[in-house]
């Protein structure tokens, strides 16, 4: 497949209008309601910044390069602040392993104990954690609209007790689809294997879908319900579709290798939503580090718990440091020609430009 030089157009669409509704209660009821002004009083509460140490749970999805990073930047964070695991940092960290059933088992067990901090890695851990914990102020991260997981209901002031990062800036997707439509021309449909039952992946095909429209390129998706059907329904798309694409798809990115494989094997450019499925073997992304993303929640944290603000006063972060993150030997996995005006397009090439 034929590759040509394009122009790498910066396109400015940042919208973040979605209203939602959730809840922070102090009442302990259902998470339905508004977040901001029904949140628990004593959770959302200064923290008491003279303690010598802090106890904090974490809930996370499933295993995954980009939400392991995340995690690992959050703790970073921290461990930069001087609350270091097993001196003055006692950390419960619990792992859904990708079942949304755990994910509610673990947050009934976080809610049963008084943390001074709780964070959700990825939405259907901090959906789960938000709807249970009253007790404790709870950040989240990895979640793509925090506004649409009704998670909060205003992402300046969330009030309550939550708030947190997202980790989608709607520039990404947008100008992701552009660079696609300047450089591979003879790109008409681009494919996506997709769990439509998580709200991240549905929420980030729409953005590409409409971006795509305004190329006239088609967005044909594969739908799954689990990590076992990601390889038959990337091999659905082989004929139907001159590129693939991925979201923040849980599901999708555990068995993302499978992927890799088909687009190798048939050589389609394969683009994805985050960095570090271009380091396994996706050609290109908008993007930034995920741990980077987990230590900025990490400094909202360390703001928590040492400097006494309370987390529903916090404004909802998200990535600001967006870049083209090309890899080289995907591309040659792939029969991409990527000329040195591509590259140019990458602004840090020391970083973002993978051999």
């Amino acid at each position: 497949m034929k590759k040509k030089i394009g122009v790498f157009m910066v396109i400015a669409a940042m919208l973040i209008t979605v209203i939602g509704c959730g809840s922070n209660n102090a009442g302990g009821g259902s998470n339905t309601g508004n977040a901001a002004n029904q949140g628990n009083a004593e959770a959302g509460a200064p923290a008491d910044t003279s303690k010598e140490s802090y106890k904090v749970a974490i809930s996370q999805i499933v295993e995954h390069p980009s939400l392991d990073a995340t995690r690992e930047g959050f703790l970073a964070a921290l461990k930069d602040a001087g609350i270091v695991e097993g001196e003055n940092l006692k950390l419960d960290y619990n792992n859904a392993q990708g079942d949304p059933t755990n994910n509610l088992t673990i947050a009934q067990k976080i809610a049963g104990v008084k943390y001074d901090l709780v964070l959700g890695i990825a939405t259907p851990p901090a959906q789960a954690l938000v709807g249970q914990v009253k007790n404790s102020p709870i950040l989240f991260a990895s979640v793509t609209d925090p506004l649409d997981a009704k998670l909060v209901d205003n992402l300046e002031k969330p009030g309550g007790n939550v708030s947190g990062a997202s980790d989608t800036n709607p520039e990404a997707i947008v100008k992701l689809m552009d660079f696609i439509a300047e450089n591979f021309k003879e790109v008409k449909a681009v494919g996506v294997v997709i769990n439509q039952g998580e709200p991240n992946a549905v929420i980030m095909a729409d953005h590409a879908e409409k971006a795509l429209e305004k190329h006239g390129i088609k967005l044909i998706k594969a739908p799954v319900t689990n990590t076992s059907e990601v390889k038959q329904a990337a091999e659905s798309l082989v004929g139907r579709a001159d590129a693939l694409y991925t979201t923040l798809d849980n599901t999708v990115v555990e068995a993302v290798s499978t992927v890799i494989q088909i687009a190798n094997e048939h050589d389609i450019p394969f683009f994805s939503s985050d960095r570090d499925t271009v380091e396994k073997g996706a050609f290109a992304t908008v993007g930034f580090k995920y741990y980077d993303h987990g230590y900025q929640v990490g400094e909202m944290a360390v703001e928590v718990l040492k400097e006494g603000k309370k987390v529903g006063d916090m404004p909802v972060t998200f990535p600001d440091k967006l870049d083209l993150i090309l890899n080289l030997k995907a591309a040659a996995e792939q029969g991409i020609e990527v000329t040195d005006a591509m590259k140019d397009l990458v602004n840090d090439k020391e970083n973002n430009l993978l051999e």
